[in-house]
């Protein structure tokens, strides 16, 4: 399907949008790496480098930053989607208005829109209608996968034969694709570890030790757990790449936004201060809104979710909160 002279248009030059504009560069497909701000798109072709999301890597001539939406929307055979995900909508209506056809869109944005509590695949069907749409999510840190480190994710579809195809797109000898068919399930573990990893960070930035990290790390799978089976997700996708590997990942590296910012708020800063030292999204603030919203919906307990929550738009103490999490759960450890 894929062949060397292959355009792939890649809309967000952030971090990880710019980090798989690489990948793909480097297998020798031209890629389209579109952002919405004109004059940082210029920047990035001028100093062949983001120094904003992705500092330190050198971008190749087959990668072509864009500002042109309907340019990127000519030339390419598929879409992939890396915008944040409070901004997707007002990106897909733009894209509503080229001609797509039937490209294969491909979203690796890990988030859940406030003011619907809609994952991504729901907002694209909304705007876009009936698309070939699959997901890649997973322990997907940008910078290691920069730097070729070895990566594992999952890409799900319910289309097989698009997300085999979308797999070898991706696949090198250091970036591996694993499929799955609950797509639902692979935005939801995707999209709340972000929360759970603010949590993990809190912690640490109170100095309260392994035990407690790794009792939110447990029960954080759980939660995440509890939510998706409800939305109609599967159990057994948490416990795989999109889900507790994920959570691994970002509650344990050092290059992680959201653990950064929970650290931060640990050692006593409050969210406006550390939110304008960054000019990367930090995806767990807008998705603690979201899951605590879901977790009313659905009736299901997020202690956790909750107590981020608080923290972050409440005002409450982070030491109490996250130590009172153990306490609101339910005693049963599978519940």
């Amino acid at each position: 399907m894929y062949h060397k002279d292959t355009n792939i248009g890649i809309l967000g030059d952030g971090g990880w949008g710019t980090t798989l504009a690489l990948v793909l560069a480097g297998k020798g497909y031209s890629v389209s790496l579109w952002g919405a701000f004109p004059d940082y798109v210029e920047e990035i072709r001028r100093k062949r480098e983001n120094v904003k999301f992705l500092p330190g890597f050198k971008i190749p001539e087959n990668v072509r930053p864009v500002s042109d939406l309907s340019d990127l929307c000519r030339e390419c055979h598929t879409i992939i989607l890396a915008v944040p995900s409070q901004y997707m909508r007002g990106v897909l209506q733009k894209l509503k208005k080229e001609k797509i056809g039937n490209k294969p869109l491909v979203s690796v944005t890990k988030g859940i829109e406030v003011k619907t509590l809609k994952v991504m695949s729901q907002v694209v069907k909304e705007e876009l209608g009936k698309t070939r749409f699959c997901v890649v999510s997973g322990p997907t840190i940008a910078r290691e996968v920069a730097l070729k480190m070895p990566v594992a994710a999952s890409v799900a579809s319910s289309d097989r034969k698009l997300a085999a195809q979308v797999r070898e797109l991706f696949a090198t000898d250091y970036f591996y694709l694993f499929e799955s068919d609950d797509v639902l399930g692979v935005e939801i573990g995707g999209s709340v570890k972000n929360v759970v990893a603010i949590a993990s960070g809190i912690a640490e930035g109170l100095g309260l030790g392994s035990n407690m990290r790794a009792a939110l790390f447990a029960r954080g799978v759980a939660e995440m757990a509890r939510l998706g089976v409800k939305m109609g997700a599967r159990r057994e996708t948490f416990m795989g790449l999109s889900g507790l590997g994920d959570l691994a990942t970002t509650c344990l590296s050092p290059h992680s936004r959201n653990r950064w910012l929970g650290e931060e708020i640990g050692k006593g800063r409050k969210l406006e201060q550390i939110l304008k030292e960054t000019q990367m999204v930090v995806e767990g603030v807008e998705t603690a809104r979201s899951a605590v919203a879901l977790a009313k919906k659905y009736k299901v307990s997020m202690s956790i979710s909750q107590a981020v929550y608080d923290i972050l738009f409440r005002g409450q103490e982070p030491r109490k909160a996250i130590t009172a999490v153990m306490q609101c759960a339910s005693h049963r450890e599978l519940d």
